[in-house]
């Protein structure tokens, strides 16, 4: 069998951001309905290096693939004139097992499924009236944040904050211009939370940047940074308050910001409300009253990947797109 190996710049033609919404909103319900296979997540923690890199799995049952994701985030990168993210996903056939497409998207792939999982969560946790968004960590995750978003809820204003503020600044331009939002730009994250109707904290913080104080009734937010045990975005008292959803609990438990919380003793198991796919397959309830403080711990699971790798390798097979080679 052949092997397609696919750029960046040709996955990218081959997905969109509304087909990454429908694909990882029905990964969700399989995953609900117990028909995803999902091994635990492999992570590497390069702290000298000011990097880290997690490995993820996904099979969903039925699909004509399964996939195996390495990415990776080392933020001193901008330094050395490189992007921080980086990945690549290897995509396998279910029926022989063997490799079928290596998709070289240097991390596209997991920063438009995390969009595509925020803006589900938002849909089905957010108020329907949201009108003015924070967004705490201005980099890539936090566009892919804001641009799904946008196809859920009409937001028409942008509060950010970056620590370091440049960044904030070129988000709110970018934004501004690409959607004629009006931005502003937060000196610090509380002054970006006040007054605003839903939360997006994307950053690789390890210390909580978000007060429980801060958040008044009503607000909802989309928590995508905490993707290892050691990060670490929200204030534990704030689960407390919250009614909490997880992506996958056994692997929040472990990593993200129920992790946190679970540890410190402010949460417990069983406060926490569902997970995300039970409430897109509609066994559980979303957002209940508009008082109701929502968090949606998002620690990116290999359902989504599969989801996505599968609809991008599916095309590029039928299209004969990339790189082909007979290994």
């Amino acid at each position: 069998m052949k092997v397609f190996i696919l750029s960046e710049q040709e996955v990218r033609a081959l997905i969109d951001a509304n087909e990454a919404f429908d694909v990882c909103r029905k990964a969700f319900i399989k995953l609900a309905n117990g028909q995803v296979m999902q091994p635990d997540v492999m992570s590497f923690d390069f702290d000298d290096q000011d990097g880290d890199a997690h490995v993820k799995g996904g099979y969903l049952r039925g699909a004509p693939y399964f996939s195996v994701k390495v990415a990776t985030g080392f933020y001193r990168n901008p330094l050395k004139g490189l992007p921080v993210l980086s990945g690549a996903v290897w995509v396998f056939d279910v029926t022989t097992g063997f490799l079928r497409a290596v998709l070289l998207d240097n991390g596209f792939l997991t920063n438009l499924r995390t969009g595509a999982a925020g803006a589900i969560a938002a849909d089905l946790l957010a108020r329907e009236d949201v009108r003015q968004v924070a967004v705490l960590g201005c980099g890539s995750q936090g566009k892919f944040q804001l641009e799904a978003l946008l196809g859920v809820r009409q937001i028409n204003r942008i509060v950010a904050y970056s620590r370091t503020p440049i960044t904030a600044q070129q988000f709110v331009s970018e934004m501004e211009t690409k959607y004629g939002l009006s931005g502003t730009v937060a000196s610090s994250g509380k002054e970006a939370v006040e007054g605003a109707d839903l939360v997006i904290t994307a950053t690789p913080s390890r210390t909580p940047i978000v007060a429980s104080e801060w958040i008044v009734a009503g607000t909802h937010i989309t928590a995508v940074g905490s993707d290892l045990p050691e990060k670490h975005e929200l204030d534990v008292k704030l689960l407390g308050r919250a009614t909490v959803v997880a992506d996958r609990l056994e692997q929040c438990v472990k990593q993200g910001e129920i992790h946190h919380a679970l540890a410190a003793k402010t949460l417990r198991v069983e406060q926490i409300h569902a997970e995300l796919g039970e409430i897109v397959s509609g066994m559980k309830r979303g957002r209940a009253s508009r008082e109701e403080i929502t968090i949606a711990d998002l620690t990116g699971i290999g359902a989504l990947d599969a989801a996505v790798a599968n609809l991008v390798a599916g095309k590029a097979l039928e299209a004969g797109i990339g790189y082909a080679f007979d290994p």
